[in-house]
C-alpha cells in the first residue's frame, strides 16, 4: 500500500513539472513516464520506425555520435537537439535532453531522462551569438566583404545557402523593365558543402517578381516549395534551375535596409531535404541582416569618399601629349580598398616640338586630403615646368617646388621624379632628371638587359624635409627603341617583402616581356604585379624612343 501511494505521489510530481520524463530500455524502446510538458507536442515513432527519425536531418549525425558515445561509455548525456513536432514533417523544435544511465542487477543498462522545451532559450542564445559576430565587424573594405561576413554567420547553422544581391542604381532603361525597383549585381555567397555552385549571371539579369515585391515593400517573406523544387512562376529562370538542382525546400527573402533605402536583398535557402525556414527562423534572419546596417552605412560612406577622391585624382591624370619621336603610355591602378585612396600622380607637359617635361610622384597619406594635396603639387609642378621652358635644370625646378609646397598649410611629405627630355641632333633623346626620394626609373634598352637609372646614386631627400638641401640633376640618354618607365612605389613595395628583391623581380619581369616585343601598352600592363599582391595605388608613365614620323 505504501508503494502504491509513493508511486501516485511520484506520478503527480512528474505531471506538475514542465519536463517530460522518459525511459529507454536496453532494447531501445522508449516509454514516456510523464506526458506533461513538451512530450504531447512531439512526433512519436511507430512500430516500424526509429525515434532517431524524429531528429532534424542536420542534427542527426552529431546526435547519433553523442548518443552512441553515451551508451558505449554508460555516461550521462546533456544536449539540445531539434525534434520533429507531431503532425507536421517540416516543423521542429529545440528540445533539451538530459539522460542518465541506470544499471540493473543483471548489468543491463537503461536510460532515464527528461525532455524540456528549449526553443526560446536556443533562439535567444543563437541571436546573441550571431549578433555578436556582426557587432564585431567594422566597416568592411567593400560591400562584398560585409555580405560575405554575414553569409558566413548563418551558413550552415540557419540555412544551406545565402546569396546577396546588391541593388545598383542608374541602370539604363531597356536593360530591365521600367517598373523594376533596381538592377542587381550578385555578391559573394555562403554555401553548405555538397551544393552546386551558383551560376554566373548575365549583366541584364533581373530578379523575379517575388523578389522585386520584397524589395519594394521592404518586408521579409517566406517561400515553401513543393516536392521537386520551386514552381516556375514568381522567380527568375536562373534561380528556379539552381533551386531545383539543389533540391531546395524553401527560401527566405530578407531586404537589407539602410537609412530607409533598400540596398540589397538577401536570399536564404534550405536544401537537400532540410526543412524550410519558419517564422521564427525568419525573425532571427531579419535581426542578423538588419545588424548589417551599421557596418554597411560606414562602408558606403567610405566608398563615397573614395569615389570622390578617385574622381579628383584621375581628373589630374590627363592623357599624355603626342610628340614626334616618342610613344608615351600611362596608367593608374587604384588600391583595392574602400577606405584608402593614394596621392599618386603622373604628368607630361610638351615644352616645345623637341622637348618634354615628365614627372611622377606620391603624396604621403591615403585619404581625400592626400588626393587634394596631390592636385596642388601636380598643378604647381606643371606650371613651374612650363614656365621654366626646355632649357630648365630639373633640380632647380624641384627646389622651387619644394619651397612653395613647404609654404602651404599642412604640407605633406612628397616623393617625385621630374625630368626634361630634349631631342638630340644625332637621334634619340637626352634625359635630365631630379629624383626627390622616389624609386629609380627603369630603363629597358632595345638591345641589352634592363637597368635602373642611377641605381647606385642615392636620390635626393623627398620634398618638405628641409628647404636648404641642395638638389642634383642626373643625366642619361634614350636611344631609338629604348623604353623608360617611371612608376610609384606601389609597383615595388608590399608589406613583409624586401624592396631590393622586388626591384630585382620587376627588372626580370621587364626583360621577359621585352623579349616578346609586345606593344607599348601591353608591356606596361605586364609590369603590374598580380591582383592579390597590390596593396597600394600604382601610377606608371613610360615612353619609348622611335623614329620621327
Amino acid at each position: 500500500m505504501n508503494e502504491e501511494r509513493l508511486l501516485r505521489r511520484y506520478q503527480a510530481l512528474l505531471g506538475a513539472v514542465p519536463q517530460s520524463v522518459w525511459v529507454m530500455s536496453p532494447g531501445g524502446v522508449v516509454t514516456v513516464l510523464s506526458g506533461g510538458g513538451i512530450a504531447d507536442k512531439l512526433w512519436t515513432p511507430g512500430t516500424d520506425t526509429s525515434w532517431m527519425e524524429a531528429v532534424h536531418p542536420k542534427d542527426r549525425d552529431w546526435f547519433q555520435r553523442a548518443w552512441r558515445k553515451a551508451t558505449q561509455q554508460r555516461s550521462p548525456l546533456d544536449t539540445i537537439v531539434r525534434v520533429r513536432l507531431d503532425g507536421d514533417v517540416d516543423r521542429f523544435r529545440h528540445i533539451k535532453i538530459i539522460a542518465a544511465p541506470v544499471v540493473d542487477e543483471d548489468g543491463e543498462v537503461e536510460f532515464v531522462g527528461t525532455a524540456t522545451d528549449a526553443e526560446e532559450h536556443w533562439r535567444g542564445r543563437m541571436r546573441e551569438k550571431l549578433l555578436a559576430r556582426m557587432a564585431a565587424v567594422p566597416a568592411a573594405r567593400d560591400l562584398s566583404e560585409a555580405f560575405l561576413t554575414t553569409a558566413a554567420a548563418v551558413v550552415p547553422e540557419l540555412a544551406d545557402a545565402v546569396a546577396v544581391f546588391r541593388l545598383v542604381d542608374g541602370v539604363e532603361t531597356g536593360v530591365r523593365p521600367a517598373d523594376a525597383p533596381a538592377a542587381t549585381s550578385p555578391e559573394r555567397v555562403g554555401l553548405a558543402p555538397g551544393l552546386p555552385s551558383l551560376p554566373p549571371l548575365d549583366p541584364d539579369f533581373i530578379l523575379g517578381p517575388v523578389a522585386q515585391r520584397a524589395i519594394e515593400s521592404q518586408e521579409a517573406s517566406l517561400l515553401v516549395f513543393p516536392p521537386g523544387g520551386p514552381p516556375g512562376d514568381g522567380l527568375s529562370d536562373v534561380s528556379v534551375r539552381w533551386l531545383r538542382e539543389a533540391q531546395a525546400t524553401g527560401m527566405a527573402l530578407v531586404p537589407v535596409v539602410v537609412d530607409g533605402r533598400t540596398v540589397a536583398l538577401a536570399t536564404i535557402a534550405t536544401c537537400r531535404g532540410n526543412p524550410p525556414p519558419d517564422k521564427a527562423d525568419l525573425s532571427l534572419l531579419q535581426d542578423v541582416f538588419q545588424q548589417m546596417s551599421g557596418p554597411l552605412r560606414r562602408t558606403m560612406e567610405l566608398q563615397s569618399i573614395r569615389g570622390r577622391a578617385l574622381a579628383l585624382q584621375q581628373s589630374f591624370l590627363a592623357a599624355p601629349p603626342s610628340i614626334d619621336g616618342l610613344t608615351i603610355t600611362a596608367l593608374y591602378h587604384p588600391a583595392d580598398s574602400a577606405a584608402e585612396v593614394g596621392g599618386d600622380w603622373y604628368d607630361a607637359v610638351r615644352l616645345s616640338a623637341d622637348a618634354l617635361a615628365l614627372s611622377i610622384g606620391d603624396i604621403a597619406g591615403h585619404d581625400l586630403d592626400a588626393a587634394m594635396a596631390m592636385a596642388r603639387v601636380n598643378s604647381i609642378l606643371r606650371g613651374l615646368a612650363y614656365d621654366s621652358g626646355p632649357a630648365a635644370d630639373p633640380a632647380v625646378t624641384v627646389s622651387r617646388l619644394d619651397r612653395i609646397v613647404q609654404a602651404l598649410d599642412n604640407p605633406s611629405m612628397v616623393t617625385a621624379v621630374h625630368a626634361v627630355l630634349r631631342r638630340q641632333a644625332h637621334g634619340g633623346w637626352h634625359i635630365a632628371l631630379s629624383n626627390a626620394g622616389h624609386p629609380p626609373p627603369l630603363l629597358i634598352p632595345a638591345d641589352a638587359p634592363s637597368r635602373y637609372l642611377h641605381a647606385f646614386t642615392a636620390p635626393d631627400p623627398p620634398l618638405c624635409v628641409s628647404d636648404s638641401l641642395p638638389r642634383t640633376t642626373l643625366h642619361a640618354d634614350l636611344r631609338e627603341g629604348d623604353t623608360l618607365v617611371f612608376y610609384t612605389d606601389g609597383l615595388v613595395e608590399t608589406p613583409d617583402t624586401d624592396l631590393g628583391d622586388n626591384l630585382r623581380r620587376l627588372r626580370e619581369r621587364s626583360d621577359a616581356l621585352a623579349r616578346r616585343n609586345p606593344p607599348m601598352r601591353s608591356l606596361v600592363r605586364g609590369l603590374l604585379p598580380p591582383l592579390h599582391h597590390r596593396r597600394d595605388d600604382i601610377a606608371i608613365i613610360a615612353l619609348q624612343a622611335r623614329p620621327d614620323s
